[in-house]
């Protein structure tokens, strides 16, 4: 072999070699959250939707639309355009009528978590960590969904004072463009550092139960600083509806849901903030 084509097949051989690591590499690279990016690209922004006031829209494309149903409780079926089912604040009792693929769950009553799962479900993610005041990491990629989690304090139950350090979580999942929270039993209001974590939310689940979580004020305030296209009142307890949905102002719109489901997209979410009361909500 003459020398310059020994140097070729060298070279050749070593931008292989490059090429198999960086693949490698890329396949090993955590996912990057869109949510938190763009929130942080442009501080202190107010992200602005992309259709008309109403929350419903015709289909516009395969795979664009994403259906959230409301099975009870705090729990949300979330249907991926690649066909994921997602089960929120799992207890076993609200059930997807498919067996979902991923479940998440908060332990600050039973009612949000259940212990012993189907075992057909793929992945049951705790927003909490078995070391005490550890927090759960969830960084997942399952199908077109990437779920993280944010963890937060809760009080401790029945009466028992004092609380307990990263106990819960609220869960957030990146799918189809869309940056969809669900707020879990969340007993405190967020700092800036929660709210850097969570970056853009365009659809918010939000328990509205007057002071098993947090009073209408104080959860409002979480709301306004979230301004989500998209807010789905759950976890109503005692107080109407009415409690909460009276905490805000002509910045954002209300509607009472004909039934317990919507299908959104980036291109069919509200422009102005709606709060969307599912039948089975009220």
């Amino acid at each position: 072999m003459k020398p310059q084509h020994l140097v070729l097949a060298i070279a050749c051989l070593a931008a292989l070699v490059l090429s198999g690591a960086a693949a490698r590499a890329q396949q090993q690279r955590p996912p990057v959250s869109q949510c938190q990016a763009i929130a942080q690209t442009i501080p202190k922004a107010t992200f602005a939707s992309f259709s008309g006031a109403q929350p419903v829209a015709p289909a516009v494309s395969e795979g664009e639309d994403v259906k959230l149903t409301f099975l009870g409780h705090s729990t949300f079926e979330i249907d991926t355009p690649a066909g994921i089912v997602i089960a929120t604040d799992y207890n076993g009792w609200y059930r997807p009528a498919a067996l979902p693929d991923v479940v998440t769950m908060n332990k600050a009553h039973t009612t949000h978590f259940t212990l012993t799962p189907e075992p057909g479900i793929k992945h049951v993610l705790h927003g909490w960590s078995d070391v005490p005041g550890e927090a759960a990491k969830i960084d997942l990629v399952v199908g077109d969904a990437y779920i993280r989690n944010i963890a937060t304090d809760i009080r401790f139950s029945y009466g028992l004072g004092g609380s307990q350090q990263n106990g819960n979580s609220i869960f957030v999942f990146e799918i189809a463009g869309l940056c969809i929270g669900h707020l879990g039993h969340l007993h405190y209001e967020l700092t800036d550092t929660h709210y850097t974590e969570i970056g853009r939310l365009d659809v918010v689940m939000v328990p509205v139960d007057g002071g098993l979580t947090m009073g209408a004020d104080s959860m409002s305030r979480v709301i306004k600083r979230l301004r989500s296209s998209l807010i789905l009142p759950m976890h109503r307890r005692g107080p109407p509806v009415s409690a909460f949905v009276s905490m805000f102002g002509k910045d954002f719109d209300v509607a009472y849901a004909p039934d317990d489901s919507i299908t959104v997209s980036m291109r069919t979410l509200p422009k102005k903030p709606l709060i969307y009361v599912m039948k089975g909500v009220r």
